[in-house]
């Protein structure tokens, strides 16, 4: 009988990938970066165990979606109090905080409890080209594209 060896927490190697949102598709480019996150890219991946790799996103105001996504996708929002829905579309929300985009669609791929907020921890979006983890020395990850585009 085989036996599963389950990773200790010190011999999980962490690396740090840097993603260049700039004419990338959301959902293709949050897949990908979910998977990264998990560490479902590397031969030790347990999936109750964070195994993950940090990931840098920048550019992420050049993220584009197809078809009539920009006017029609919403985003929606909720305060906690009687009438405090907020309502706002892929257009409204790109102009005003466009690292939210990314951040939700990559936290909708990730698992929805405690260890799915563990992983989310180590996404870091940024607006522009410029990042504050230039001492991590982050790797340049490619995001695979369909080949019509």
């Amino acid at each position: 009988m085989n036996k599963t060896s389950i990773p200790s927490p010190d011999a999980i190697n962490r690396q740090w990938f840097l993603v260049d949102a700039e004419n990338q598709t959301l959902g293709r480019l949050a897949t990908q970066v979910a998977s990264v996150l998990r560490g479902k890219n590397k031969p030790n991946y347990t999936p109750h165990l964070d195994t993950g790799d940090f990931v840098v996103v920048i550019n992420a105001e050049k993220i584009r979606v197809s078809g009539n996504k920009p006017e029609q996708k919403l985003y929606r929002r909720h305060s906690g109090r009687p009438g405090g829905m907020k309502v706002e579309t892929f257009n409204a929300l790109q102009a005003r905080i466009p690292e939210r985009i990314v951040e939700k669609a990559i936290q909708g791929m990730l698992p929805h409890n405690t260890l799915g907020r563990q992983l989310f921890r180590k996404l870091k979006v940024y607006k522009g080209p410029d990042h504050p983890h230039a001492a991590q020395q982050p790797q340049s990850l490619v995001i695979e594209s369909t080949p019509s585009e």
